[in-house]
């Protein structure tokens, strides 16, 4: 059986490809299953520090849930519909969204429905030149069921984000990048070196840091401004005993490069920091 999602590491950077290329990577439950497996397997892997979600094949990054999968569901009814695709989805665009190690997307071709929302979903995406957006599903006379009718206006203001949901229109990559979905556009060839580059400068620094960062910025994006400034103290406070601060700090003093531990067990005590 072909595995549904590929995966190579390279220097703590793990490679995951939608593998569904004959179907343009089209997200069904068998797809959307392992791939939150991996996900929780990597998540706990130290050798694996970052993660960058691409698409097999030429065409597609994916393009969105598969249909016959799904008007399959519907047909058995709202209950089943909702069990096996809707929450389904949420729960893979949420885990993504809420991932303690930077998600890049490498989005190398169509993006459509699904594939879009899970470019939303992630912290970090770049966009191949030939890429394709687009929030098709009211073509199917449905809203979006994966997060993007909540995720996209937040990214991209309310006027702007109805606009793609409300008429189904495709938008180019210059168009993603203006709305705050991509964070970069580069020519075709150049997409995985770029994700390369951009997983290598995050990773420069401390684990702790980087995963205390996502966790306060995807728990304390959609608060009041006061309760995600007591988010952003817990993850200062969850760093603050760690021997990466008391290294980053000393590095700084001393303008050297900083070497990490990247452990939450090992703990700088009150009497090293003093005498450092």
């Amino acid at each position: 059986m072909t595995d549904l999602v590929l995966s190579e590491t390279r220097d703590g950077i793990a490679i995951l490809t939608l593998n569904r290329p004959e179907k343009l990577n089209a997200l069904n439950y068998a797809l959307i299953d392992r791939l939150l497996a991996v996900l929780d397997d990597m998540e706990v892997d130290d050798s694996v520090r970052a993660v960058i979600l691409t698409g097999a094949g030429e065409r597609a990054f994916s393009a969105g849930g598969d249909i016959h999968e799904f008007s399959a569901s519907v047909a058995l009814g709202v209950g089943v519909a909702m069990r096996d695709f809707v929450m389904r989805g949420q729960r893979l665009t949420a885990r993504l969204e809420a991932y303690r190690k930077p998600i890049i997307a490498a989005v190398n071709g169509i993006a459509f429905g699904g594939g879009c929302e899970i470019t939303e979903a992630v912290p970090l995406a770049i966009a191949s030149d030939r890429a394709l957006f687009a929030k098709p599903e009211i073509n199917l006379a449905m809203p979006p069921t994966f997060g993007g009718t909540q995720r996209l206006p937040r990214l991209a203001g309310r006027k702007r984000a109805l606009e793609l949901l409300l008429t189904g229109d495709w938008f180019a990559p210059p168009r993603a990048l203006e709305l705050g979905l991509v964070n970069e556009v580069v020519p075709h060839a150049e997409l995985m070196p770029a994700a390369f580059d951009l997983a290598r400068r995050i990773l420069r620094h401390s684990d702790l840091a980087i995963a205390g960062i996502l966790t306060a910025v995807a728990r304390g994006l959609n608060q009041s401004i006061a309760e995600g400034l007591l988010v952003e103290a817990e993850q200062f406070a969850r760093m603050a005993p760690t021997a990466d601060l008391r290294e980053g700090l000393n590095a700084w003093i001393a303008r050297r490069e900083p070497g990490y531990d990247g452990s939450w067990t090992h703990i700088a005590r009150p009497d090293e920091a003093r005498r450092a």
